[in-house]
This record gives C-alpha cells, structure tokens and sequence, in this order.
C-alpha cells in the first residue's frame, strides 16, 4: 500500500464534476477520483484551517465517534471496479479495530479531520494514477535498464555462496 495525501480538487473540464486528487509522498503520482460537489465541499472545508461555524457532516461523525471513544486509524482505498473505487475506514476502540465500507469522498473527508492517514492498494495506483514527474520516472527507468545490463550470471552465483 502507498499513503497518499490531498493535494487539492479541482474540476472536470468536461464533465464540469469535481475531481479529489490524491498524490504519493513524492509527489511521482497522482490519483484522480471524480466525487460529487456535497464531497467536495467536505473535503475543501476540512483543508480550511478556520473551523466551520456549526458541525458538518462529516464534523458531526468525528464527533460522535470520540464521545464514544473510537478513532478513524486510517483509510484504505482497496479496489477500482467498473470505474468505481472503493474504500474502508478502519474504525478503533481500545484493542478491537473494525472496517466499515465507505464511499473514498467521505472516507477522505473523515480522514482529513480525523489527522489520520490516507492509504491506496498499489494495484489501484498502478491502474488509475497518473504520472506526476516523468523526468523522474524515465530516469529510474534508465537506471535500472543500466543496472541490468551491468548483471553478469555470476553476479547471482556469488550471492548463493555467501548465504544471501
């Protein structure tokens, strides 16, 4: 799994539908997930370091949740099918963790507001990310092409025999 952060929303200039993008630590990719504009308000609000005047929706959960002494540890989007991704909060109360199935738009809200981390399967990156830094990703692929030509059948040899 990679975390990933919120780097911001932007809009569909076609669709004209808001869009959350997620991107990797260093910042080589981005996830694009198109969310519905209520989300999208969530998620801009929770990005606003002045507090709302009265609870949100997604305020209101957060607040439930730590009268009841639970914590959203984190947000795992697991999977991508037929366009559609999907998520789980892990919810937390002492030893016991549960997953609750979660829409990734309000699963990143929460998140946000919860300081918790955002997770992707790398499955899903690797099917739906866009590349953020190609001259990154063109000169790893130089290197390990360099690496490889480097190798020598024997290279392999000498680590069977030092127990590696």
């Amino acid at each position: 799994m990679i975390e990933m952060k919120v780097a911001g929303i932007a809009i569909d200039a076609v669709s004209r539908n808001p869009i959350v993008l997620l991107r990797d630590a260093g910042d080589r990719r981005a996830l694009p997930i198109w969310i519905g504009e209520a989300e999208a308000k969530a998620i801009v609000t929770a990005l606003d370091p002045k507090p709302a005047v009265r609870p949100m929706t997604h305020d209101l959960l957060i607040n439930a949740l730590d009268a009841w002494s639970l914590k959203v540890e984190r947000v795992v989007i697991h999977s991508l099918r037929n366009s559609t991704f999907f998520a789980v909060l892990s919810i937390k109360q002492g030893d016991t963790v549960k997953e609750i199935d979660a829409r990734p738009s309000d699963a990143i809200a929460l998140a946000l507001r919860a300081n918790c981390p955002i997770w992707v399967v790398e499955e899903v990156i690797s099917e739906a990310s866009i590349p953020v830094d190609q001259d990154a990703d063109e000169a790893e692929r130089r290197a390990f092409r360099e690496f490889l030509s480097n190798l020598n059948p024997e290279d392999f040899a000498k680590g069977q025999r030092q127990g590696n």
